[in-house]
């Protein structure tokens, strides 16, 4: 716990407590196999009108999984010829993000730990394979993999918390569009 103003504040746990049982994709999820669409066509981490964005593309699994990848380029270099560590967390943000459309539930995230196993290079792909592990009233847990050559390079937990989706148009922008030209407009 942390201690600061006086003020007791619990850990945030990014592990779901024992016995949650593993959820199910909504009815109106896309299919297993399914190639995801950019939620937002100018995301920096799956949008395909970004310019040095990651363009990640993303697959559905079974069951609550995703698996997503992208190619690491000079734009998302820290290092010199390695992958910037915040590029690498935006990463995971992103792939564990989609879970959300296989459960159909808008959510934001709460908290993010990435774990760094290895570099990972300039022109590799990293490959992620991310599911959600339980959902407990508005948490949902969820933790991914990723490898390049079917090695481990990271690994993450992250919790998203439920919200309406007139969240985003109240305190993002009402009038975005999406990929099929839509606006975010609930």
């Amino acid at each position: 716990m942390s201690v600061g103003s006086g003020l007791v504040t619990p850990p945030i746990a990014t592990e779901p407590p024992p016995g949650t049982e593993l959820p199910l994709p909504h009815a109106d999820a896309p299919a297993q196999g399914t190639v995801l669409p950019p939620h937002y066509r100018d995301c920096f981490g799956c949008g395909d009108r970004h310019p040095t964005g990651l363009h990640l593309t993303v697959t559905v699994g079974d069951g609550v999984t995703v698996d997503a990848e992208f190619t690491v380029t000079k734009d998302h270099q820290g290092a010199p010829g390695l992958a910037h560590g915040g590029v690498i967390a935006t990463a995971f943000d992103e792939a564990l993000g989609y879970l959300l459309g296989v459960l159909r539930q808008p959510a934001v995230t709460g908290r993010l730990e990435v774990d760094y196993r290895r570099p990972v290079p300039v022109g590799s792909t990293l490959r992620i394979h991310a599911e959600c592990v339980g959902v407990v009233g508005r948490k949902i847990y969820t933790k991914a993999t990723g490898e390049i050559d079917g090695r481990e390079a990271v690994r993450a937990q992250g919790l998203f918390v439920a919200v309406p989706m007139r969240h985003f148009t109240e305190h993002g922008w009402a009038d975005a569009e999406t990929v099929d030209g839509d606006r975010y407009n609930p």
